[in-house]
């Protein structure tokens, strides 16, 4: 028999897969808009990659869904925007904007599967440890300890957090827009039995092999299929992250920019 919260957290999930199949979209036809446009007036872009993490818990990272929803065109009403109001614990962010560096093809792989690595998120909020596991997701661990020592994640914001069903603050789109990547994609890794309990970090994505830069770390027990590479587990900061998801999002809604306005002020990624 199904109880009504196991109906609950279906309903999330199903919700969470039905906006990335509409992200998905909005980004093939933005896509294709930009590929008219450029070809019109003869201008080389580079866009950085295409498609970029967005996934389903979304997720959000760089895959052919993509992270945030395309918004409806309105006019904007300044004295209707939401306020950004203090939250325990949170400093302002330090000075200085993402590098924005693109790379045409994903690093060569550097990484020594059978050695222990740890990754040191110092954000604004908070410092939140990783232990990387190199073993079951090299390509995966390999990419982040590659942006980290490139400073790529240095001044990136936090774009997103959900509260209801799915529990995760996502991170790592140095555009703040949830399509944003490194220019390159990598397979999926350790996907085989995945689950997602509290302290999990996983790439966010838009589809099957679209990992790139974007992350999400698991504040709660959280429901997910397997689609989003498990490549660490919290090992401090964990009551941060708690924090930042009980001062909930911006616009007070389930699925948003966080209120508190999470930035990693910088990333560092060690061996041992």
């Amino acid at each position: 028999m199904v109880t009504s919260e196991q109906r609950r957290r279906q309903l999330a999930r199903e919700k969470y897969e039905r906006q990335a199949e509409r992200r998905a979209e909005a980004q093939k036809k933005a896509r294709r808009r930009n590929s008219i446009i450029g070809a019109a007036l003869a201008v080389v872009v580079l866009a950085g990659g295409g498609a970029v993490i967005g996934g389903v818990f979304d997720s959000g990272d760089t895959k052919d869904k993509t992270a945030q929803a395309a918004p409806t065109p309105t006019v904007a009403d300044p004295t209707a925007a939401p306020t950004r109001k203090p939250v325990e614990g949170c400093a302002a962010p330090a000075d200085g904007k993402p590098n924005g560096k693109q790379w045409t093809a994903e690093p060569a792989l550097t990484v020594d599967t059978k050695a222990a690595y740890t990754a040191t998120l110092d954000t604004n909020c908070g410092k939140v440890t990783i232990a990387l596991d190199a073993a079951k997701a090299p390509h995966t661990v390999n990419s982040f300890a590659f942006l980290s020592g490139e400073q790529y994640f240095d001044h990136v914001k936090c774009h997103r957090l959900t509260t209801d069903g799915i529990f995760v603050l996502q991170c790592g789109d140095p555009t703040g827009s949830g399509s944003g990547g490194p220019g390159y994609k990598f397979a999926d890794e350790n996907l085989t039995g995945a689950t997602y309990p509290a302290g999990t970090v996983a790439m966010a994505n838009a589809g099957a092999g679209t990992n790139g830069s974007q992350f999400f770390l698991v504040y709660k027990d959280t429901q997910l299929p397997p689609n989003y590479t498990p490549f660490g587990k919290i090992t401090g900061g964990l009551d941060t992250l708690q924090k930042i998801a009980a001062a909930g999002t911006l616009d007070g809604g389930s699925d948003g920019a966080p209120m508190a306005d999470v930035t990693l002020n910088s990333v560092a990624t060690a061996k041992g």
